[in-house]
């Protein structure tokens, strides 16, 4: 069968990727051009235009395919060509970061055929947007307390819009950041600092929304993210001097209540299994999670 031509996705493709992902709008943060464009600098993902839908290809574990965004008659015809194409490699089917709205249509094509496993450190943290303006409630008390302790250590505290005139400034603080965490010995940390320092750098063409926090005149934290579909706002980027008491709940906070007051949901990505960050995102309460999983085809019994 004929190769699909599959590139690493640049800038001048965003228009064509977010054509597709408009197409079947979901809550997972991958389904959005900055994510895909700034990871796959880090992960080996490309992408190709097959039977009308974006398909992207990930080979860090062999062949597998991220599910195909487009119309429902195309992502049905984009899977049998996947499937064939596997087979072409001898490589099994494998689809990745499935959520269970894919699975579930999947299922309704192939019924009994797939299996899927879900793997709890990629699920995303989806927030009421309500919920983490105001912090009310008892649950969130803690969170109050720490913004309130920010407040009387920096009585001169200012939150703003990020723009042209701090853009450079966050790239120092976000440098600064990086020497201070061991980023330079750890790849996972050092990966995700690039994409915190291409996310700053390209704000403008990639379209993100950003919010910085000074205090005393001098920026300790600050946040970056854009709208992932019609009712919620996905947060890719925050970054916050830990040294700064109560600097990461006010950020979270005044980001929220400037740039997300819009959207249902807000979108705080996974964890990765890190359990300082599981319990720290466990802590603001999710209202759900997005689900992602691996599909493969169930063995049959000959």
């Amino acid at each position: 069968m004929e190769e699909p031509l599959f590139k690493r996705p640049e800038l001048e493709d965003k228009e064509q990727i977010e054509y597709y992902f408009s197409k079947a709008p979901g809550r997972s943060c991958e389904r959005t051009f900055v994510n895909v464009y700034l990871w796959s600098r880090h992960y080996r993902v490309k992408y190709a235009v097959i039977e009308d839908t974006v398909v992207f290809r990930s080979e860090d574990n062999g062949l597998a395919f991220a599910y195909p965004a487009g119309d429902p008659e195309n992502v049905h015809a984009a899977l049998e060509y996947l499937m064939e194409y596997s087979r072409s490699k001898g490589e099994p089917f494998r689809l990745y970061n499935v959520t269970k709205e894919h699975f579930e249509q999947l299922e309704g094509w192939y019924p009994g055929r797939f299996e899927i496993e879900y793997n709890r450190d990629y699920a995303d943290y989806v927030y009421e947007t309500e919920k983490l303006a105001t912090l009310a409630g008892k649950k969130l008390h803690g969170k109050r307390n720490h913004i309130n302790k920010f407040k009387t250590l920096y009585p001169n505290w200012s939150y703003e819009p990020l723009s042209g005139e701090n853009e450079e400034e966050c790239f120092q603080m976000a440098l600064k950041w990086r020497n201070q965490n061991g980023c330079d010995d750890d790849p996972e940390k050092n990966a995700e600092m690039c994409v915190t320092l291409n996310s700053l750098r390209l704000y403008k063409e990639l379209g993100l929304k950003g919010g910085v926090l000074k205090a005393e005149g001098r920026i300790v934290a600050f946040t970056v993210g854009e709208p992932l579909c019609e009712d919620t706002f996905v947060v890719h980027i925050e970054k916050a001097f830990p040294d700064v008491e109560g600097a990461y709940p006010m950020i979270n906070q005044q980001f929220v209540q400037h740039e997300c007051m819009e959207y249902q949901y807000v979108n705080r990505e996974e964890d990765t299994g890190a359990e300082g960050l599981r319990k720290a995102k466990l802590s603001y309460r999710p209202v759900f999670l997005v689900e992602k999983g691996v599909v493969r085809e169930k063995e049959r019994v000959q």
